[in-house]
């Protein structure tokens, strides 16, 4: 059994096992792929997909399982490449970040410039998408880790570690009577309102139909997106009133639009970040993980990752302040 056996295993079942989809990720062709799997199968005495014809359908049980191990023993060799990276050169190399549009667009950006200016020779990925997507880019190494508030479930192989709490805001035009009502806006009142938010369907923001249904109301939402932009639109247009991240809302970048606290409508929401069990983050990996959330220091993040057992990790990350953005 060998390393290149292995990668183009989970290289075929990160591309929805297409041989040939793998071949131009790795880079070879694909009869090469096919060859590897061949005798990486061969070499184990078992099948690891079930085919129709020439074409994979599945992976087999004992496939299952063996990927799985698979991917601990890649990402382990990638966290010994690293250790001797980082000793031969601190300041080189690559650093792929996972999240959501809202982190990306509205509070990566100052830490990113910062990270530019100290660690210029390493080179910046930041992958957009859903909460299952970016859990899925981490936990099969082609990300070194995500930044997610919703949807944690699909991040139980993950280590999150909670950066900050945050909550949310109602946005109208300027011209809306909400903007000049004055007070605290009731959830009653908003469900009078036609609705622009995000997607229900993440979990974090199920806490905003759990807030309508304890108080026995029915929201009308009539659009609902996962990019805050758009919903900043749709409420420019007139189509309804947003309900946003606070942080997603500047005054200066926004001077059409007014921003009403919701916070005492909504439970807050908590942003994490997530990483591989047993992963090595570089120097300038953790540096980034403080710019992004100067209460995660470098020595909290080594060790988290490396507590021997769950109550241990647990313990550490319980025992830090998480602040409010």
């Amino acid at each position: 059994m060998k390393l290149r056996q292995l990668q183009c295993l989970l290289e075929v079942c990160n591309q929805d096992l297409n041989i040939s989809s793998a071949s131009r990720a790795l880079e070879t062709t694909q009869p090469a792929v096919s060859k590897q799997i061949q005798s990486l199968e061969a070499d184990l005495g078992v099948k690891l997909f079930s085919r129709q014809g020439k074409r994979l359908t599945s992976l087999t049980p004992p496939g299952e399982i063996i990927v799985i191990r698979a991917r601990e023993i890649v990402a382990q060799t990638k966290a010994i490449e690293n250790i001797a990276r980082e000793a031969r050169n601190e300041a080189v190399g690559s650093l792929n970040i996972a999240t959501t549009h809202t982190q990306a667009r509205y509070v990566l950006p100052k830490p990113i410039r910062q990270f530019r200016q100290r660690f210029p020779e390493v080179s910046l990925h930041v992958n957009q998408g859903t909460p299952a997507y970016l859990a899925e880019l981490t936990s099969s190494g082609q990300v070194d880790f995500a930044i997610a508030t919703e949807g944690l479930e699909y991040f139980e192989d993950l280590i999150m570690v909670p950066c900050y709490h945050w909550n949310r805001s109602i946005i109208v035009p300027k011209n809306h009577r909400f903007a000049h009502a004055g007070g605290m806006l009731s959830i009653e009142e908003l469900a009078r309102e036609p609705l622009v938010t995000y997607v229900f369907g993440f979990a974090s923001e199920s806490r905003i139909a759990a807030a309508f249904a304890n108080a026995g109301v029915e929201p009308n939402v009539v659009f609902t997106a996962t990019d805050t932009d758009v919903i900043k639109t749709y409420v420019r247009e007139g189509l309804g009133i947003g309900i946003i991240a606070s942080m997603a809302y500047d005054e200066s970048e926004d001077p059409d639009l007014h921003a009403i606290d919701a916070s005492h409508l909504f439970e807050p929401s908590t942003t994490h970040i997530g990483f591989r069990k047993g992963v090595y983050l570089r120097t300038f990996m953790l540096h980034f993980i403080q710019l992004f959330s100067p209460n995660l220091t470098g020595e909290l993040i080594t060790e988290v990752l490396s507590a021997p057992t769950v109550n241990e990790r647990t313990r550490l990350i319980g025992g830090h302040p998480v602040p409010n953005r």
